[in-house]
């Protein structure tokens, strides 16, 4: 019984170290998936049909809101400008 145990926490341990160290050294693959959804959906564009119309929505629902993102930080730099200015 002892020996079942020790086998068990020696393999929960090799587990969590191994996991520790995965979560620590692993770099995040946020952009890569970002840009492979968008050749994604731009291959499926030019198939036509159904899915091709929705792929284009989709791409033109990104390109969308990268522009309204874009013009927020415009927004948001007058706001910074007009406040110094003292306009409020």
């Amino acid at each position: 019984m002892m020996r079942h145990m020790v086998r068990v926490g020696a393999l929960a341990l090799v587990f969590g170290a191994g996991y520790l160290v995965a979560t620590v050294t692993q770099p995040s693959a946020d952009a890569q998936i970002g840009e492979l959804g968008k050749k994604a959906l731009e291959q499926a564009g030019g198939s036509g049909g159904a899915l091709g119309t929705v792929a284009e929505l989709g791409t033109t629902i990104t390109g969308l809101q990268e522009n309204v993102t874009e013009l927020q930080g415009y927004i948001d730099t007058l706001n910074k400008i007009k406040a110094a200015l003292g306009g409020g």
